[in-house]
C-alpha cells in the first residue's frame, strides 16, 4: 500500500492547475456535525478543492452532532441522488459500515476521510495518525509542566476511533513521566461548552491541575474558559489547530495544539475522489505528519481557512 507523509510546508503555498481536468462531476461529501470548527475546515477544503477542479460538491452533514440515524439517513439519500463520488467521514466507523457497503453496491466509488471505517471499500484513505499527534501533543504538555505533577485527560465521544487512538497516544506519554499522576479521563464529546461544565467539575473535585490534555480543540478552548472563569492555572493543549486554538497559542493562553488538518483533508480527499473518476493514478493512502503547533511555528496557522490554497497530490508527493 502505498502511503504519503506530509507536513504544513505545503499546505499554504499550492496552487491548482486546472488545464488538465474536465467540468461536470458532482462529489457528495459527508461530515460529522455543523458545530465542531475542524469539520467546517474539512467542507472549506472540499470546497476549495471542488472549485479548483472544476466539479460540483454537496455537503452532506447530519443536524444533531454526531447523530448516527440521521447519517445513515442521509446515505440512503445521496444512494438515490447516486453523485459522481463520495468524500465520507464515518460518524461512527463501526456502526457505518453496512452504509458504505450499500454505497458500494450502488456502484458509487467512495474515499474515507479521517476516522477509518472499519469496513467496506474505499478507493483511498485520508487522515492522520492520531495515536501519534497524540503522543507528541502530550510529550508537549509533560515537559512544559517539567514533568511532575497532576493532568487531566478530556475524551471525544464514546465510541469514536479518533478518540481512542489520541487518548491511547496520551496514556504513552504518561507511562515515559513516572512522576506525572493522571487523576482523571473523562468524555466532553467534543464539544466547547460540554467541557467547560466538566472542566467546572473537576476543579470542584481536585484543587490542584497542573495540566490538561484535550483530545480536540473546542475541549481545549471549554478547558481555557472554565480555567479563567475560576481564576486557575493549568497549561492546556488540544488537537486540530483550528482558529481559536491558534489565537489562544498567539494570546498565550492555550500552550499548544497538534496539527490534524482538516481543510488538507478535505482537499485532498475530494481531489482523490476526481482523480479517481478521471483515471489518473492515486495512492491507496494519505497519512499527514504528526506536527505540534505552537509559539514557534505558528505563522502559517494564522491564515484563514477560506483564504488557503489546497496543494495538489503531485506538490505533496514532491515535498
Amino acid at each position: 500500500m502505498k502511503s504519503l507523509v506530509i507536513g504544513a510546508t505545503a499546505v499554504l503555498t499550492a496552487l491548482f492547475s486546472n488545464s488538465a481536468f474536465a467540468d461536470g462531476e458532482t462529489i457528495a461529501v459527508f461530515t460529522k456535525n455543523l458545530t465542531n470548527p475542524y469539520f467546517q475546515a474539512v467542507r472549506v477544503g472540499s470546497e476549495t478543492a471542488a472549485k479548483a477542479l472544476g466539479v460540483k460538491v454537496i455537503q452532506y452533514t447530519p443536524t444533531k452532532p454526531d447523530s448516527i440515524p440521521e447519517q445513515l439517513s442521509q446515505v440512503e439519500d445521496v444512494i438515490v441522488k447516486k453523485p459522481d463520488a463520495i468524500v465520507f467521514m464515518p460518524v461512527d466507523n463501526k456502526a457505518l459500515v453496512p452504509a458504505v457497503e450499500k454505497i458500494n453496491a450502488a456502484g458509487i466509488p467512495v474515499v474515507n476521510i479521517t476516522d477509518r471505517s472499519a469496513g467496506g471499500k474505499f478507493v483511498a484513505f485520508v487522515g492522520a495518525d492520531d495515536y501519534s499527534i497524540g503522543l507528541v501533543v502530550a510529550r508537549r504538555l509533560l515537559t512544559a509542566i517539567g514533568g511532575k505533577g497532576n493532568v487531566i485527560i478530556l475524551e471525544g465521544v464514546k465510541g469514536s476511533l479518533t478518540s481512542a487512538d489520541r487518548v491511547s497516544g496520551f496514556n504513552a506519554a504518561l507511562k515515559e513521566n513516572p512522576d506525572v499522576k493522571l487523576l482523571t479521563s473523562q468524555t466532553a464529546n467534543y464539544q466547547r461548552l460540554n467541557a467547560l461544565q466538566v472542566m467546572e467539575n473537576l476543579m470542584q473535585s481536585f484543587p490542584s491541575i497542573d495540566g490538561v490534555l484535550a483530545v480536540n480543540d473546542a475541549m481545549a478552548v471549554g478547558a481555557v474558559e472554565a480555567l479563567e472563569a475560576a481564576n486557575r492555572k493549568a497549561l492546556v493543549v488540544g488537537i486540530n489547530g483550528s482558529k481559536d486554538a491558534v489565537e489562544l497559542i498567539k494570546s498565550g493562553k492555550l500552550l499548544a495544539s497538534g496539527d490534524f488538518n482538516g481543510f488538507i483533508q478535505g482537499c485532498i480527499g475530494t481531489e482523490i475522489a476526481v482523480r479517481n473518476l478521471r483515471k489518473q493514478p492515486t495512492p491507496k493512502e494519505v497519512i499527514l505528519k504528526a506536527i505540534v503547533i505552537d509559539k514557534t511555528n505558528l505563522a502559517p496557522y494564522e491564515t484563514p481557512v477560506e483564504q488557503r490554497v489546497c496543494p495538489t497530490l503531485e506538490q505533496i508527493i514532491s515535498n
